[in-house]
């Protein structure tokens, strides 16, 4: 059988904080590492969606409204359930490992990277 998690994969988060919360894989390590001898993934996924938008509202608004909450997070694989879609996040591979997440001033940086390439998403109306 293939590799089913991998890059780019939309996945749903079964566990944790974020358990029913969609989410992208960035890396994924099918063998496991040192400190994590088991397989995991590195993620990134919405915690907050943006709301319900209509024509009657004002732009200011459409704008509040339409903001997203990311979350950048590690899990194990038996907690991501994969799905048939694929999502093509262009994001820097330097930004996002292991080491960058557990630093607070770099994760904040990545954070916002990934609002900005998920909200502009949203906006243009493309998966």
């Amino acid at each position: 059988m293939g590799k089913i998690i991998k890059p780019g994969k939309v996945v749903l988060v079964l566990n944790g904080r974020n358990a029913g919360r969609k989410a992208v894989i960035i890396k994924n390590q099918d063998d496991g590492t040192g400190d994590r001898p088991y397989g995991h993934a590195l993620v990134v996924g919405i915690s907050r969606y943006p709301k319900r938008v209509t024509k009657a509202m004002g732009k200011k608004k459409q704008n509040k409204r339409g903001k997203i909450k990311p979350f950048v997070k590690v899990y194990n694989a038996n907690h991501l359930m994969p799905t048939r879609y694929q999502l093509d996040l262009s994001v820097d591979k330097d930004v996002f490992n292991k080491n960058t997440i557990k630093d607070p001033s770099q994760k904040r940086k990545a954070l916002s990277i990934v609002k900005t390439n998920l909200e502009d998403k949203y906006k243009s109306g493309k998966s």
